[in-house]
């Protein structure tokens, strides 16, 4: 019974103090420091070592600028044998509020001093001198830990001071330390050290960083510095660099091709074909299991397709080929199987050697979203051939085969693509309702801009003529037929000059033009865009690609600029912004993101 009694006062007596606490922080919180204050007493009263609710207790005097009160308060609870030694470091703020910089000093020393009798305490007295910003205090007190316990780790907390400080060399020697300790922490410190760089090598904090990296290199030969020089160049986009960095740890390592086989992915994936090149060729010149040797010529393949002249699609169909035969015709070689058929009916033109290499090979041993890539290819290259209705029945095969699954909707929006390049516009549609809400963000994204195209210009004259020009120069453009594409929307322009669908002509026509390298026409389609029709949803994006051609294909940074910004002030809701505004920072000469 005596038992039970005394369970149920201490359950009334936590309700009791919960309810204070939450009182009190509330009145805190709200700037009603006397009420507070009042609460935090009858707390401190029934659990006087409470240390959290002392100084919320000194932080309300002092806001009610009680600074005797506060002071004394301190001075009493240090003077007790089990004192909290951060306390002192309240006690030196109090002096400051009171401008009394002499008295401050000498607490805030104190709180340093206790160090010495034990080092343990760095980490609750360093915080609180971060918690006030006395980053030199709080830096002297990490610093004093280290020396005297050699297993101290405040790493972190002196990066962050050095970064507060901008003393970017010791943040960036404090960072390395730290991931160099805990390689766990990599992938968050190479964050943190991230917000500090820019894509640019010369760049003072860039520079910086190289040297230490070397610096460490060449006193311990150790492949963690190549790996982080490795991650520096991939920053700076100096693939090339970075591998001859991983070249290096290979070298030494000789365990895994991993992360070479990752830099070239990310180097093709940027556009650094030549680079992406050489580093396939490297890992296609080791000892190599079957399938890894087979996914490093599809790349290789894919490269070279991508950068060759007409004069070479021979030569690259043959190679084509010699893999195949090599390999064999199996589910392992299937990326280079629809490579190769959509090479010979995109870039070399010949559609029924592609639809027969196709046809022959259509009976492999397929899993069912192997079979329905294969159908995708297959009916992809009936739809440049013109035969839409073929093609259409095999795009329903996989929506019948793959139901609510990312190929599926792929499929259906390629049924709606068909229809809208043969003429029927209102099926589109239909189509198109549903896959505006696709899981796929893309896919939806697709498809809500042709539901706009269709629907925006269906109705601006009953027999479409305008819309089925565009929707035919659209599949030239499909079938990689650039030079027809371009004639056919030359025609509506001069054949159509005031229909709504104008701006997208300029648009598309304007891509297919930086396409084949002729920037300047590029430039005037873009340009007639932004100035004469202004209201056009294109405006942002012709602003974003004369800025790329004005700095890529012109050097002119300062027009460069000038584009991004107005994209910045005029089009916050541009898919482009986040990439606009990194541009213009880089273009103006901010280098350092600390946000």
């Amino acid at each position: 019974m005596l038992k039970s009694i005394i369970y149920i006062l201490f359950f009334f007596t936590c309700i009791s103090f919960g309810q204070n606490a939450t009182l009190a922080n509330v009145f805190f919180n709200n700037g009603e420091f006397s009420k507070a204050l009042v609460e935090y007493n009858k707390i401190l009263a029934k659990q006087p070592h409470r240390t959290d609710y002392f100084i919320k207790k000194i932080k309300c005097h002092q806001e009610l600028e009680q600074y005797s009160i506060a002071q004394k308060a301190l001075t009493h609870k240090l003077s007790k044998r089990f004192s909290q030694p951060q306390l002192y470091v309240e006690l030196g703020y109090n002096y400051t509020l009171q401008k009394d910089s002499v008295n401050a000093r000498k607490a805030y020393n104190s709180a340093i001093n206790i160090l010495d009798e034990n080092p343990n305490y760095a980490h609750t007295i360093g915080q609180r001198f971060e918690n006030y910003s006395l980053l030199s205090e709080a830096e002297t007190t990490y610093n004093k830990a280290i020396a005297l316990n050699k297993n101290a780790n405040f790493d972190y907390q002196l990066a962050n001071i050095y970064g507060q400080q901008n003393k970017i060399e010791k943040m960036f020697n404090s960072y390395l330390k730290l991931i160099k300790k805990n390689k766990q922490n990599k992938a968050t410190v190479q964050n943190l050290i991230g917000k500090f760089l820019s894509d640019n090598p010369k760049n003072e904090n860039n520079v910086i960083l190289k040297r230490a990296l070397l610096k460490n290199l060449q006193a311990t030969p150790d492949t963690f510095w190549n790996e982080q020089l490795s991650w520096l160049f991939v920053q700076q986009k100096e693939f090339n660099k970075a591998f001859i960095q991983e070249k290096a740890i290979y070298k030494r390592d000789r365990t895994s091709l991993n992360r070479i086989f990752n830099l070239g992915v990310l180097t093709k994936k940027q556009g650094n074909l030549e680079t992406a090149q050489k580093i396939f060729t490297f890992i296609q010149e080791q000892p190599l299991e079957k399938n890894t040797r087979i996914n490093v010529l599809s790349f290789l393949l894919e490269m070279k397709e991508a950068t060759s002249l007409p004069s070479e699609y021979d030569s690259i169909a043959t190679e084509y080929q010699t893999v195949l035969d090599s390999f064999g015709i199996n589910k392992n070689t299937l990326k280079i199987q629809l490579a190769y058929a959509n090479f010979l009916a995109f870039k070399k033109h010949d559609i029924t050697a592609a639809v027969n290499f196709l046809k022959t090979n259509e009976k492999q041993s397929f899993s069912k979203f192997d079979k329905a890539r294969f159908q995708m290819t297959q009916a992809d290259i009936l739809v440049a051939d013109g035969k839409f209705n073929q093609a259409l029945l095999n795009y329903s095969k996989i929506q019948r085969h793959l139901k609510n699954n990312t190929l599926s909707q792929e499929a259906r929006f390629k049924v709606a693509k068909t229809s809208y390049y043969k003429g029927d516009f209102d099926w589109a549609l239909q189509q198109l309702k549903v896959l505006k809400t696709s899981t796929s963000q893309l896919i939806a994204n697709d498809a809500l801009d042709l539901h706009l195209l269709i629907s925006d210009h269906i109705n601006e004259d009953s027999l479409h003529v305008a819309l089925k020009k565009y929707s035919k120069a659209d599949l030239f453009a499909f079938q990689n037929q650039k030079t027809n594409s371009i004639a056919l929307l030359d025609d509506i322009l001069n054949k159509h000059p005031v229909n709504k669908i104008i701006d997208d002509v300029l648009f598309l026509q304007g891509k297919l033009l930086e396409q084949q390298g002729n920037h300047d026409k590029a430039k005037n389609n873009y340009e007639r865009i932004i100035n004469t029709l202004k209201e056009s949803v294109f405006v942002d994006d012709a602003l974003f690609r004369l800025a790329f051609i004005q700095l890529n294909t012109f050097g002119n940074t300062k027009k460069a600029a000038e584009y991004f910004e107005a994209i910045l002030f005029n089009h916050a809701d541009s898919i482009h912004f986040v990439e606009a505004q990194k541009m213009y920072r880089k273009l103006r000469g901010d280098t350092i993101d600390n946000s």
